[in-house]
C-alpha cells in the first residue's frame, strides 16, 4: 500500500507540538517501548509497531519477550508492574461500553503511584493518537529508519 500523505511535513506545527508531548514521559523507557507495541499492535498500526519494536532491540530488549507481547497474559516473561501496564493499554486502546473496570483501576494502583498511572495513561492516548494518524494516512513501515536512527537495530 502507498502511504496516502506526509501528515508531518502538511501539518508541521500540530507534528512538533504533538512529538514534544510523546517526548515529555519520564516512565521507565522499556516499559514505555512494551506500551507503544500492544497498542500498536490492537490498532494495527503496522509503521508504529515496526519503528517500536526496532527501539526495544536497540534499547536491549529480548526477542522473545517482544514475541510473547501479543500473549502477555500466558506468558511468564513479564513483572507484575508489566501486566498492569499492559492491561491498562489494552482497556484504554479498546474502551469497551462500561469504561474501565474498578478491578483493574486497582490491579493499576498495586503497581503504580497515582501519578505514574496519570502518566501511563497519558502515554497510551499518545501512541493512540500516533497510531490512528499512521493507519489513517498509510505510513509505510520503515520508511523513516534513517531519519530516527531506526536502521542501527538491524532489522531491516
Amino acid at each position: 500500500m502507498n502511504q496516502r500523505l506526509d501528515y508531518a511535513r502538511l501539518g508541521a506545527d500540530l507534528f512538533q507540538r504533538y512529538l514534544a508531548f510523546s517526548q515529555a514521559f519520564h516512565m521507565d523507557h522499556g516499559l514505555a517501548l512494551l506500551v507503544d507495541i500492544r497498542a500498536s499492535q490492537l490498532n494495527g498500526c503496522a509503521f508504529c509497531l515496526d519503528m517500536h519494536v526496532k527501539q526495544a532491540r536497540m534499547h536491549g530488549e529480548r526477542e522473545l519477550r517482544l514475541h510473547h507481547v501479543a500473549v502477555w497474559r500466558e506468558s511468564p516473561l513479564f513483572t507484575a508492574k508489566e501486566r498492569a501496564a499492559l492491561a491498562w493499554t489494552e482497556a484504554l486502546t479498546q474502551i469497551g461500553p462500561h469504561g474501565l473496570s474498578d478491578e483493574l483501576y486497582e490491579l493499576g494502583r498495586a503497581e503504580f503511584t497515582e501519578a505514574e498511572l496519570a502518566e501511563l495513561a497519558f502515554r497510551i492516548t499518545a501512541i493512540n493518537g500516533w497510531n490512528r494518524l499512521s493507519v489513517a494516512f498509510r505510513t509505510t513501515p520503515g520508511s523513516k529508519d534513517k531519519v530516527y536512527g531506526l536502521d542501527k537495530a538491524g532489522l531491516a
